[in-house]
């Protein structure tokens, strides 16, 4: 059987898009989005897949997140697995949190080896969520 981790963030472009109107005049500075902004990783070996798609995290990525090798993968993992674990917590209670921003839940397994660009990917898509969609899954949240 094939362990399948999915993180598919909702394209909310669609949501504010109704609003142009009002967004072209407000000043942001949250990053453009972009067409091609998907981050795919899969690993035939352990048999896992990454999907992140969400308008302006590759761009914000590669221009505010911190390098490579900047944490240790085992403060990536400590902190994937409790935003992880708040994440799919409001999966489960649509009418408490927003039902578009937590659509689905994420399997993350703390007892399998993702490696370390697994791990930098997802802290980075979360940390990115909780500051572009101003959430607070839990503890200190790096703002860049």
């Amino acid at each position: 059987m094939k362990k399948i981790f999915y993180i598919v963030s909702v394209i909310l472009f669609s949501i504010f898009s109704c609003k142009t109107a009002n967004t072209a005049l407000v000043k942001s500075n949250k990053t453009i989005p972009t067409q091609n902004d998907t981050i795919r990783i899969a690993n035939d070996e352990l048999e896992y897949e990454v999907i992140i798609i969400d308008p302006g995290f590759n761009t914000w990525l590669v221009s505010r997140a911190f390098p490579r090798n900047y944490y240790s993968q085992s403060y990536l993992e400590s902190k994937n697995r409790i935003w992880i674990s708040e994440w799919n917590n409001r999966v489960l209670q649509p009418f408490r949190y927003n039902p578009n921003l937590y659509e689905m839940s994420i399997s993350y397994d703390p007892n399998i080896d993702y490696g370390y660009e697994v791990n930098y990917l997802i802290y980075n898509y979360l940390v990115y969520f909780q500051n572009t969609y101003k959430q607070k899954l839990f503890g200190y949240v790096p703002s860049r």
